[in-house]
């Protein structure tokens, strides 16, 4: 079993099970990663997840990851997109009262992806995002992320299974300065790819300084 997270963070429907983490040396920001779909078994343990909040770690940035509703025991059920983004609205917003005026960098992956990147396109006290397994081909309506001007980092493998490349470079191709990554003779969940996964990110963030 993986072991119960350590903080409960207010939410409309009760609270949200998480987990945060410090940096070994100062701090030079907060990190917020949002874990995959929770009706195919996503939680905030997922490996990907796991790499992605290290890979945040290891650029300085305090981070938190969370438990989606109806996930652990984040109270609440599950409610797509919807719920998703109310999710993670009230898990940006306990970070932030904890951590004011710090530089916020938000990470996801595939349905995090999806509900993360709405939030933080959006929202000024994000500086920057990461997308990582961006599921265009399961949900069609990414064109909003066209129009982000914040840094941002793609990170996708060349035989992902919810999205080809093609389709993510429709998105990304709008998008002058975004940055994309391709791992290669990669799925959706970068095994084999894990620990490269974690040095892109935190090699991109620690760049962002």
């Amino acid at each position: 079993m993986y072991p119960k997270g350590d903080l409960q963070i207010p939410a409309s429907h009760g609270y949200l099970e998480a987990i945060l983490k410090e940096p070994r040396d100062e701090r030079r920001g907060v990190g917020l990663v949002c874990h995959p779909h929770p009706l195919g078994g996503g939680t905030m343990h997922n490996k990907v997840v796991f790499r992605a909040a290290a890979g945040l770690v290891d650029a300085g940035l305090t981070t938190l990851k969370f438990n989606f509703r109806g996930v652990g025991s984040s109270t609440g059920v599950h409610n797509e997109i919807e719920g998703g983004v109310e999710d993670v609205t009230d898990a940006l917003n306990w970070l932030v009262s904890e951590y004011p005026n710090e530089d916020v960098t938000l990470a996801g992956f595939s349905f995090g992806s999806r509900t993360g990147m709405q939030v933080g396109i959006s929202d000024d006290r994000v500086k920057r995002l990461i997308s990582i397994g961006t599921p265009v081909e399961k949900y069609r309506d990414y064109e909003f992320l066209t129009s982000v001007t914040k840094p941002i980092l793609f990170v996708h493998g060349d035989r992902d299974e919810f999205c080809s490349v093609p389709s993510l470079l429709e998105i990304t191709d709008q998008i002058p300065h975004a940055e994309v990554v391709i791992f290669e003779n990669c799925g959706h969940f970068f095994d084999e790819h894990l620990n490269e996964l974690r040095t892109t990110i935190g090699e991109w963030v620690t760049r962002q300084f």
